[in-house]
């Protein structure tokens, strides 16, 4: 789908793009091929064709962070095919405090679609560790995270920029017209937690950190459940909305697969 993509450069919207379909120009190399698109200012091609050149170099590269930096964050879910095995879905729970006023993250969750890893306060959390156990990744996938999670992080850690491409479901849902929390699109999708912990909420998690705080250690091993759930179910969901996404563009009109 990002090979398809015409929407990551300057002045060109979606309107445009599927133009650029019509007329049998799939892909960046169908673009670069052509010496001059009548819809598109000879100076306006110049420009794209050394922003496509530059994206695809990268993309070979399969290096995420100038991709993160030269595409907007709400065009990064159309890379999730392609980075889709270096991928990890992130989630935080939190004391229920803001971060400005005595909140911190209590347990984060990572899941790259084999292994769950939980780090937690107290234990192994730390800004070395949450580095590292994101490193071998390329792909973010998160459920509000770009308002939530991430900067939650990077107000309570003193981290650098997440230079990866991040795929926040619930903000590119929007587009189609899906609203809701996390656990309503779970019900959407058909996916059912373990009578534990369904019907649990964040609310719940706060109560259970509490209650491990005040030595109820079975608290912990349910909260850290609750969160594996949040995390792996990322994964499921995400593709899901991926592929309604790709289908709302069109460009299954133009190519197979």
């Amino acid at each position: 789908m990002l090979r398809n993509t015409f929407s990551v450069l300057d002045g060109i919207g979606e309107k445009t793009e599927r133009r650029l379909w019509r007329h049998g120009i799939i892909t960046w190399d169908d673009f670069l091929g052509k010496e001059t698109i009548p819809f598109i200012a000879r100076d306006k091609k110049s420009s794209a064709d050394e922003h496509l050149k530059m994206l695809d170099t990268w993309l070979n590269r399969r290096n995420p962070s100038p991709l993160s930096r030269h595409i907007e964050r709400k065009e990064h879910w159309r890379a999730f095919e392609y980075f889709r095995d270096e991928a990890v879905g992130l989630d935080i729970e939190t004391n229920g405090y803001p971060h400005n006023n005595g909140g911190y993250v209590t347990v984060v969750g990572l899941y790259d679609g084999k292994n769950y890893k939980c780090l937690i306060r107290g234990r192994d959390l730390t800004e070395e560790n949450l580095l590292e156990s994101l490193s071998p990744y390329k792909y973010l996938i998160t459920f509000y995270g770009a308002v939530f999670d991430i900067p939650f992080l990077k107000n309570y850690y003193r981290l650098p920029d997440f230079n990866l491409l991040h795929y926040d479901i619930c903000l590119d849902s929007k587009r189609l017209g899906l609203k809701g929390g996390f656990k309503h699109f779970e019900k959407c999708f058909g996916i059912n937690r373990d009578g534990d912990i369904a019907g649990m909420d964040g609310y719940d998690a706060v109560r259970l950190w509490q209650m491990y705080k005040r030595g109820d250690r079975a608290s912990l091993d349910t909260l850290i459940k609750y969160n594996r759930e949040d995390t792996v179910n990322l994964m499921a969901i995400g593709e899901e909305i991926y592929n309604q996404l790709k289908k709302s563009t069109g460009i299954g009109g133009y190519v197979n697969g």
